[in-house]
């Protein structure tokens, strides 16, 4: 969260001096940029398709036998998505077995597939946030970013910020699409 000060430029005529006034740098706009909770470091699909036969089928001794053989010093630090992209049936055992050769090493293991890592990631990151103190505040949160934001993140920080908010908008401080405003107290 911070405070915008992007300029909006809006021209005055009349004693012949025209006068800059920032709307958006006067406003009590806050902007929550998701940016500011991607977590940095490589990100890797870990297929069990290969380790499949025929692209079908599970065969436990050779998948234990290709689990203690594997070089799992590759995923040190890396933020691992586990998957079966092939249409088979994979026990539920060998994901679990993939998870445990990963988890000393990698940085972070999920079951899913690089936009649900990455969701995981975002949500992990945002757990650190205290939203009651966007009580009664003005959000924009930003639209535009250098890191891909999934929509599952969006949707999370909206249903986090609403019940605290006065007012939700989206997209940049000089041109927002509004999304949410608390209703009047009768």
């Amino acid at each position: 969260m911070r405070e915008e000060n992007k300029t909006t430029v809006k021209q005055e005529s009349g004693s012949g001096d025209d006068k800059v006034i920032n709307r958006v740098a006067s406003s009590a706009l806050l902007t929550f940029d998701l940016e500011d909770y991607y977590t940095p470091g490589d990100r890797v699909l870990f297929d069990m398709k290969p380790l499949l036969f025929q692209e079908l089928i599970l065969k436990e001794k050779d998948f234990r036998q290709f689990i203690k053989d594997h070089d799992w010093s590759q995923y040190q630090g890396k933020f691992v998505a586990i998957i079966c992209t092939a249409d088979a049936i994979v026990p539920t055992w060998a994901y679990m077995l993939i998870a445990i050769s990963l988890q000393p090493l990698a940085g972070k293991v999920v079951f899913g597939n690089k936009d649900q890592l990455e969701t995981q990631l975002f949500l992990h990151a945002l757990q650190k946030v205290d939203w009651p103190s966007f009580q009664d505040a003005k959000v924009v949160v930003k639209g535009c970013s250098k890191v891909a934001v999934p929509e599952s993140v969006y949707v999370e920080v909206a249903s986090r910020l609403t019940p605290y908010v006065s007012s939700l908008m989206f997209g940049e401080p000089c041109s927002t699409v509004p999304l949410y405003k608390k209703p009047k107290n009768i």
